[in-house]
Parts: structure tokens; sequence; C-alpha cells
């Protein structure tokens, strides 16, 4: 008879997530995810296999919690531009050390590049949504009349996401909350009829 699990799985699923989100993958340490979930190393190793496992877990629940919040934004009753908006200031993190992590899925992309391909469909999987998302929200607007139809729906969605994904890799790397909201507005202003 095996023991019972003696930690919540849960709990330290997203705590390690969070280890990795600060950190990356190759700079945490086994040590850092036992320090940080407070579970010993043979406990981790018995329900997540390894670092690798444990991360790309990590990376799926980053990514299911991401489109979950956006997916909320876009069913609720607003115009498509005030979705928009409001998906542009969800990107907007707050306070300094938010900032400065970034995107879990945008870093592990920089961090990964196409090396291994479990993380490549992770990333692609949220990239490919987020463009779902915001290609159903743009396409409605254009249906309104109230964003431009100079561009596909298809194309200023990919355009939106890249600007997002900018806006990510600019928090990441220390510029100031004023920098990114400067950029960000300017993209999302292009769309507008």
């Amino acid at each position: 008879m095996s023991r019972p699990r003696e930690f919540d799985v849960d709990r330290a699923l997203h705590q390690s997530m969070e280890v990795f989100w600060t950190k990356g993958f190759k700079s945490t340490s086994f040590e850092d995810l036992t320090r940080t979930t407070q579970v010993k190393k043979q406990s981790l190793y018995c329900v997540f296999e390894d670092k690798r496992a444990l991360f790309l877990k990590a990376l799926a629940l980053y990514r299911e919690q991401s489109i979950s919040m956006l997916e909320e934004l876009a069913s609720r009753e607003m115009s498509p531009l005030k979705k928009l908006e409001a998906i542009r200031d969800a990107k907007l993190c707050q306070g300094n050390e938010t900032i400065r992590r970034g995107c879990l899925v945008v870093n592990s992309a920089l961090e990964f590049g196409t090396d291994d391909k479990e993380v490549t469909r992770e990333i692609e999987m949220m990239f490919a949504k987020v463009k779902q998302i915001l290609e159903k929200i743009i396409r409605s607007g254009q249906e309104q009349q109230l964003i431009t139809t100079r561009h596909t729906s298809h194309e200023l969605a990919a355009y939106v996401n890249n600007a997002l994904l900018g806006a990510k890799i600019m928090e990441r790397s220390g510029a100031s909350r004023e920098q990114i909201d400067a950029v960000l507005r300017t993209s999302f202003a292009m769309l507008e009829r």
C-alpha cells in the first residue's frame, strides 16, 4: 500500500510556476523548487518525475490561466474596442517585480527557441489561442465598422498579438510601465477606423 501524498500538488505546481517564471528553466535548481514549495525532492519527483516534467506542467498551467483570463475579458458585454482595451490593460502588469518577469511563455520561447518540441508545442498553443481570441474580437469590430478593414481580422490579430508579445519582452528587459503603455496605446490606436 502506498503512502498518502503529504503535500498539495496544485499548490506546489503553482509555486513552481512562479519560480520558473521568475528565474527561467535553466536557472532554476531543484533546491529553488523544494525551498519554495516546502516539498522534499523525492516527493516532487514521485509526482512530476523530473524538473523538465514539472516545468512543462507549470507552462501548461500558465497557458491555461492566461487563456482563461483573456476569454473572460472577451466574453464581457462591451464594444470590441473596449474589449481590446481591457486586454491591453490586463497585459500591463502591476508592480516592479511583476514587470521584470514578463510572460512565462514569451520567456520560455526566448530561452528554448525551437530546441524542445514539447515546450514549442505549449508556446504555439498559447500564441494560436490568443490570436484566435483577438481575431474574433477584431472581426466583430470590423462588422460594426469600429475597426479598420484595410487588413483582414487575421492579419490584425497577428499584429496585435505581436505588439503584446513585444510589450512582454520590454517588461522583461526592464522598460517602464509608461514606455510599455505608450507602445501598446499606439499599436491599438492603429486598429481604429
